[in-house]
Protein backbone atom coordinates (compact mmCIF):
# COMPACT_ATOMS: atom_id res chain seq x y z
CA UNK A 1 0.00 0.00 0.00
CA UNK A 2 1.44 3.35 -1.06
CA UNK A 3 -0.08 5.56 1.65
CA UNK A 4 -1.00 4.64 5.20
CA UNK A 5 -2.44 7.98 6.34
CA UNK A 6 -3.33 10.65 3.80
CA UNK A 7 -4.22 14.16 4.95
CA UNK A 8 -6.15 16.36 2.53
CA UNK A 9 -6.39 20.03 3.45
CA UNK A 10 -9.28 21.34 1.37
CA UNK A 11 -11.71 18.51 0.60
CA UNK A 12 -13.32 19.72 -2.62
CA UNK A 13 -13.52 18.45 -6.19
CA UNK A 14 -9.79 17.78 -6.61
CA UNK A 15 -8.94 16.64 -3.08
CA UNK A 16 -12.09 14.54 -2.85
CA UNK A 17 -11.52 12.90 -6.23
CA UNK A 18 -7.93 12.06 -5.29
CA UNK A 19 -9.10 10.41 -2.08
CA UNK A 20 -11.77 8.44 -3.94
CA UNK A 21 -9.30 7.24 -6.58
CA UNK A 22 -6.67 6.11 -4.07
CA UNK A 23 -9.25 4.33 -1.95
CA UNK A 24 -10.75 2.62 -4.99
CA UNK A 25 -7.28 1.38 -5.94
CA UNK A 26 -6.67 0.05 -2.42
CA UNK A 27 -3.56 2.24 -2.07
CA UNK A 28 -4.62 4.33 0.94
CA UNK A 29 -5.55 2.98 4.35
CA UNK A 30 -6.89 6.17 5.96
CA UNK A 31 -7.90 9.61 4.72
CA UNK A 32 -8.17 12.55 7.11
CA UNK A 33 -9.77 15.74 5.85
CA UNK A 34 -9.47 19.34 6.97
CA UNK A 35 -11.42 22.44 6.06
CA UNK A 36 -13.42 25.37 7.34
CA UNK A 37 -16.84 24.04 6.38
CA UNK A 38 -17.88 21.34 8.86
CA UNK A 39 -21.01 20.54 6.85
CA UNK A 40 -18.91 19.83 3.74
CA UNK A 41 -16.52 17.65 5.75
CA UNK A 42 -19.36 15.70 7.34
CA UNK A 43 -20.81 15.14 3.88
CA UNK A 44 -17.39 13.84 2.78
CA UNK A 45 -17.47 11.29 5.61
CA UNK A 46 -20.99 10.22 4.68
CA UNK A 47 -19.93 9.76 1.05
CA UNK A 48 -16.94 7.66 2.11
CA UNK A 49 -14.47 10.15 0.66
CA UNK A 50 -12.67 10.67 3.98
CA UNK A 51 -12.66 8.66 7.19
CA UNK A 52 -12.46 11.53 9.67
CA UNK A 53 -11.83 15.26 9.79
CA UNK A 54 -10.51 18.12 11.86
CA UNK A 55 -11.17 21.82 11.68
CA UNK A 56 -7.54 22.70 12.44
CA UNK A 57 -4.73 21.79 10.09
CA UNK A 58 -2.22 20.74 12.72
CA UNK A 59 -4.44 18.00 14.12
CA UNK A 60 -5.25 16.78 10.61
CA UNK A 61 -1.63 16.66 9.42
CA UNK A 62 -0.14 15.09 12.54
CA UNK A 63 1.06 11.54 11.83
CA UNK A 64 0.24 11.67 8.10
CA UNK A 65 2.77 10.20 5.70
CA UNK A 66 1.38 12.28 2.80
CA UNK A 67 -0.23 15.73 3.05
CA UNK A 68 -2.02 17.21 0.03
CA UNK A 69 -2.72 20.93 0.26
CA UNK A 70 -5.77 21.62 -1.91
CA UNK A 71 -6.72 25.05 -0.59
CA UNK A 72 -7.15 28.18 -2.73
CA UNK A 73 -3.79 29.73 -3.63
CA UNK A 74 -4.32 32.60 -1.22
CA UNK A 75 -4.46 30.17 1.70
CA UNK A 76 -1.37 28.10 0.82
CA UNK A 77 1.07 30.09 2.97
CA UNK A 78 -1.12 29.72 6.05
CA UNK A 79 -1.50 25.98 5.42
CA UNK A 80 2.25 25.40 5.15
CA UNK A 81 2.90 27.48 8.26
CA UNK A 82 0.27 25.60 10.26
CA UNK A 83 1.35 22.07 9.38
CA UNK A 84 5.14 22.50 9.46
CA UNK A 85 5.58 22.08 13.25
CA UNK A 86 3.69 18.76 13.39
CA UNK A 87 4.85 17.03 10.20
CA UNK A 88 6.60 13.69 10.50
CA UNK A 89 10.28 13.79 9.61
CA UNK A 90 9.57 11.61 6.58
CA UNK A 91 6.22 13.13 5.59
CA UNK A 92 5.70 14.05 1.95
CA UNK A 93 3.90 17.27 1.05
CA UNK A 94 2.37 18.24 -2.27
CA UNK A 95 -0.27 20.63 -3.58
CA UNK A 96 -2.73 20.96 -6.46
CA UNK A 97 -2.41 24.68 -7.15
CA UNK A 98 -2.90 26.09 -10.64
CA UNK A 99 0.21 28.25 -10.38
CA UNK A 100 3.54 27.06 -9.12
CA UNK A 101 5.93 29.99 -8.52
CA UNK A 102 3.73 31.47 -5.79
CA UNK A 103 3.17 28.09 -4.12
CA UNK A 104 6.87 27.24 -4.17
CA UNK A 105 7.67 30.60 -2.59
CA UNK A 106 5.09 29.98 0.16
CA UNK A 107 6.41 26.47 0.80
CA UNK A 108 10.03 27.63 0.87
CA UNK A 109 9.13 30.35 3.38
CA UNK A 110 7.18 28.14 5.79
CA UNK A 111 8.11 24.45 5.51
CA UNK A 112 11.67 24.81 6.77
CA UNK A 113 13.48 21.48 6.97
CA UNK A 114 10.49 19.75 5.33
CA UNK A 115 10.90 21.72 2.09
CA UNK A 116 12.98 19.06 0.26
CA UNK A 117 10.06 16.64 0.63
CA UNK A 118 7.63 19.12 -0.92
CA UNK A 119 6.72 18.15 -4.49
CA UNK A 120 4.74 20.90 -6.26
CA UNK A 121 1.93 19.51 -8.39
CA UNK A 122 -0.97 20.51 -10.60
CA UNK A 123 -3.59 18.08 -11.95
CA UNK A 124 -4.94 19.36 -15.27
CA UNK A 125 -8.44 18.19 -14.47
CA UNK A 126 -11.59 19.61 -13.01
CA UNK A 127 -14.82 21.31 -13.98
CA UNK A 128 -16.85 24.39 -13.22
CA UNK A 129 -18.44 22.38 -10.40
CA UNK A 130 -16.86 22.48 -6.96
CA UNK A 131 -17.22 20.84 -3.58
CA UNK A 132 -16.86 17.27 -2.42
CA UNK A 133 -20.25 16.26 -3.83
CA UNK A 134 -18.85 16.89 -7.33
CA UNK A 135 -15.86 14.62 -6.76
CA UNK A 136 -15.49 11.22 -8.43
CA UNK A 137 -12.75 8.59 -8.58
CA UNK A 138 -12.30 8.72 -12.37
CA UNK A 139 -11.62 12.47 -12.60
CA UNK A 140 -7.91 12.05 -13.33
CA UNK A 141 -8.07 9.10 -15.70
CA UNK A 142 -6.32 9.91 -18.98
CA UNK A 143 -5.64 13.44 -17.75
CA UNK A 144 -2.25 15.01 -17.19
CA UNK A 145 -0.74 15.92 -13.86
CA UNK A 146 2.22 18.30 -13.92
CA UNK A 147 4.89 18.04 -11.24
CA UNK A 148 7.47 20.80 -10.90
CA UNK A 149 10.25 19.31 -8.76
CA UNK A 150 13.06 21.64 -7.72
CA UNK A 151 16.82 20.96 -7.64
CA UNK A 152 16.59 20.31 -3.89
CA UNK A 153 13.51 18.09 -4.12
CA UNK A 154 14.13 14.66 -2.60
CA UNK A 155 14.18 12.05 -5.38
CA UNK A 156 12.22 9.49 -3.38
CA UNK A 157 9.54 12.06 -2.53
CA UNK A 158 9.26 12.96 -6.21
CA UNK A 159 8.85 9.34 -7.25
CA UNK A 160 6.26 8.54 -4.58
CA UNK A 161 4.11 11.55 -5.44
CA UNK A 162 4.44 10.65 -9.12
CA UNK A 163 3.30 7.12 -8.31
CA UNK A 164 0.37 8.48 -6.29
CA UNK A 165 -0.97 10.33 -9.32
CA UNK A 166 -0.27 7.44 -11.70
CA UNK A 167 -2.48 5.25 -9.51
CA UNK A 168 -5.39 7.60 -10.24
CA UNK A 169 -4.97 6.93 -13.98
CA UNK A 170 -3.18 10.18 -14.76
CA UNK A 171 -0.22 10.76 -17.07
CA UNK A 172 2.45 12.51 -15.00
CA UNK A 173 4.69 15.09 -16.66
CA UNK A 174 7.61 16.98 -15.12
CA UNK A 175 8.07 20.65 -15.94
CA UNK A 176 10.02 23.55 -14.50
CA UNK A 177 8.12 26.11 -12.45
CA UNK A 178 8.41 29.11 -14.77
CA UNK A 179 7.44 27.13 -17.88
CA UNK A 180 4.42 25.68 -16.08
CA UNK A 181 3.13 29.14 -15.19
CA UNK A 182 3.64 30.42 -18.74
CA UNK A 183 1.85 27.45 -20.31
CA UNK A 184 -1.07 27.58 -17.90
CA UNK A 185 -1.44 31.32 -18.30
CA UNK A 186 -2.03 30.72 -22.02
CA UNK A 187 -4.13 27.55 -21.93
CA UNK A 188 -6.17 27.90 -18.75
CA UNK A 189 -5.95 31.26 -17.02
CA UNK A 190 -6.49 33.39 -20.14
CA UNK A 191 -9.62 31.46 -21.27
CA UNK A 192 -11.16 31.82 -17.81
CA UNK A 193 -10.54 35.57 -17.77
CA UNK A 194 -12.08 35.87 -21.24
CA UNK A 195 -15.16 33.87 -20.24
CA UNK A 196 -15.75 35.88 -17.07
CA UNK A 197 -15.23 39.16 -18.94
CA UNK A 198 -17.59 38.27 -21.78
CA UNK A 199 -20.41 37.33 -19.40
CA UNK A 200 -19.85 40.46 -17.33
CA UNK A 201 -19.76 42.70 -20.42
CA UNK A 202 -23.02 41.33 -21.78
CA UNK A 203 -24.69 41.42 -18.36
CA UNK A 204 -23.99 45.16 -18.11
CA UNK A 205 -25.58 45.98 -21.47
CA UNK A 206 -28.99 47.61 -21.35
CA UNK A 207 -30.65 44.89 -23.40
CA UNK A 208 -29.08 42.06 -21.37
CA UNK A 209 -32.38 40.23 -20.95
CA UNK A 210 -32.78 39.88 -24.69
CA UNK A 211 -29.13 38.88 -25.09
CA UNK A 212 -29.27 36.04 -22.58
CA UNK A 213 -32.71 34.99 -23.76
CA UNK A 214 -31.38 34.26 -27.22
CA UNK A 215 -27.97 32.93 -26.20
CA UNK A 216 -27.47 29.52 -27.77
CA UNK A 217 -25.04 26.62 -27.53
CA UNK A 218 -21.99 28.55 -28.64
CA UNK A 219 -22.41 31.06 -25.84
CA UNK A 220 -23.00 28.30 -23.27
CA UNK A 221 -19.94 26.34 -24.44
CA UNK A 222 -17.65 29.35 -24.45
CA UNK A 223 -18.78 30.71 -21.08
CA UNK A 224 -19.21 27.42 -19.16
CA UNK A 225 -16.02 28.03 -17.20
CA UNK A 226 -17.36 31.36 -15.96
CA UNK A 227 -19.37 29.26 -13.50
CA UNK A 228 -16.12 28.30 -11.76
CA UNK A 229 -15.39 29.44 -8.22
CA UNK A 230 -14.75 33.24 -8.33
CA UNK A 231 -12.41 33.37 -5.32
CA UNK A 232 -10.25 30.57 -6.71
CA UNK A 233 -9.79 32.37 -10.02
CA UNK A 234 -9.22 35.70 -8.28
CA UNK A 235 -6.29 34.05 -6.45
CA UNK A 236 -4.95 32.42 -9.63
CA UNK A 237 -4.94 35.69 -11.58
CA UNK A 238 -3.00 37.52 -8.88
CA UNK A 239 -0.62 34.62 -8.23
CA UNK A 240 0.29 34.32 -11.93
CA UNK A 241 0.09 38.03 -12.64
CA UNK A 242 3.17 38.49 -14.83
CA UNK A 243 2.56 35.57 -17.19
CA UNK A 244 -1.18 36.25 -17.41
CA UNK A 245 -0.78 39.98 -18.14
CA UNK A 246 1.65 39.06 -20.92
CA UNK A 247 -0.91 36.71 -22.48
CA UNK A 248 -3.72 39.27 -22.11
CA UNK A 249 -1.59 41.86 -23.91
CA UNK A 250 -0.90 39.42 -26.76
CA UNK A 251 -4.59 38.57 -27.04
CA UNK A 252 -5.64 42.25 -26.88
CA UNK A 253 -3.25 42.99 -29.76
CA UNK A 254 -4.63 40.11 -31.84
CA UNK A 255 -8.22 41.07 -31.02
CA UNK A 256 -7.52 44.59 -32.26
CA UNK A 257 -6.22 43.11 -35.53
CA UNK A 258 -9.45 41.14 -35.96
CA UNK A 259 -11.47 44.26 -35.19
CA UNK A 260 -9.59 46.10 -37.94
CA UNK A 261 -10.18 43.23 -40.38
CA UNK A 262 -13.92 43.40 -39.81
CA UNK A 263 -14.01 47.21 -39.85
CA UNK A 264 -12.16 47.24 -43.18
CA UNK A 265 -14.13 44.28 -44.55
CA UNK A 266 -10.85 42.44 -45.19
CA UNK A 267 -12.48 39.24 -46.38
CA UNK A 268 -9.27 37.42 -47.30
CA UNK A 269 -7.48 38.05 -43.97
CA UNK A 270 -10.57 37.13 -41.96
CA UNK A 271 -11.12 33.87 -43.81
CA UNK A 272 -7.43 32.96 -43.50
CA UNK A 273 -7.53 33.56 -39.73
CA UNK A 274 -10.66 31.47 -39.25
CA UNK A 275 -9.24 28.68 -41.44
CA UNK A 276 -5.96 28.56 -39.49
CA UNK A 277 -7.84 28.53 -36.19
CA UNK A 278 -10.19 25.76 -37.32
CA UNK A 279 -7.30 23.59 -38.48
CA UNK A 280 -5.46 23.97 -35.17
CA UNK A 281 -8.62 23.34 -33.16
CA UNK A 282 -9.39 20.21 -35.17
CA UNK A 283 -5.83 18.95 -34.69
CA UNK A 284 -6.13 19.51 -30.94
CA UNK A 285 -9.55 17.89 -30.55
CA UNK A 286 -8.53 14.99 -32.78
Amino acid sequence: MLINKLCIIGVGLIGGSLARALKAAGECAEVVGCGRNAENLQKAVELGVIDSYYSDMRSAAEGADVVVVATPLGAMAEAFAQIAPVLREDALITDVGSTKASVVADARAHLGAHFPRFVPGHPIAGSEQNGVTASFAELFQNRRVILTPLPQTDANAHQRIKRMWEITGAEVVDMNVAHHDEVLAATSHLPHVLAYTLVDSLARMEDRREIFRFAAGGFRDFTRIASSHPRMWHDICLANQTALVHMLEIFAHDLQKVTDMIRCADSKALEELFTRAKQKRDEFSG
